[in-house]
């Protein structure tokens, strides 16, 4: 629902959920990974994670992006 509910407001291809985990309010917390820039070669594209928090009945309730990266970036 998280990556449906962001889809549909940034319009970036999603390349999938990194992280789920509860809220302290009951509803849920995901990180969800989309392409932003598609370049070529593709090692060099820019992807994004973004936050996006959920309330009990699966809502959105708020979204942000958490960091920027190239796909053939190394984790620091």
């Amino acid at each position: 629902r998280a990556a449906d509910a962001l889809s549909e407001l940034i319009r970036h291809h999603l390349e999938g959920v990194s992280a789920v985990c509860r809220s302290e309010g009951g509803g849920w917390i995901v990180h969800v990974d989309v392409l932003e820039v598609a370049r070529i070669p593709d090692t060099t594209s820019l992807l994004a994670t973004y936050e996006v928090e959920l309330d009990p009945a699966g809502d959105l309730v708020q979204y942000r992006r958490i960091a920027r990266y190239r796909r053939g970036a190394q984790d620091q």
